[in-house]
């Protein structure tokens, strides 16, 4: 899928500046931020549900101890 985006003057400078130097493609590294962008966005919006899940109450916690002690790891 082709896609468009336009960068301010600072960032394309730099991004072709590390293409450059690393003999890469601009495409390659915007594909590389792109994907470990989404990654990061993706574990945030996916911890931030779950927080609110359980202030509202509606999911299980449990604690350290309780943990520990379903493991068996408390001798």
């Amino acid at each position: 899928m082709a896609t468009s985006i336009r960068l301010d003057p600072e960032t394309e400078q730099r991004l072709a500046a590390l293409a450059a130097h690393t003999g890469r493609s601009k495409a390659y590294y915007l594909r590389q931020i792109i994907k470990q962008g989404i990654e990061e966005m993706e574990d945030y919006y996916l911890a931030a549900d779950v927080l609110e899940r359980i202030r509202k109450g509606d999911e299980p916690v449990h604690s350290a101890a309780e943990v520990r002690k379903d493991l068996g790891l408390d001798g």
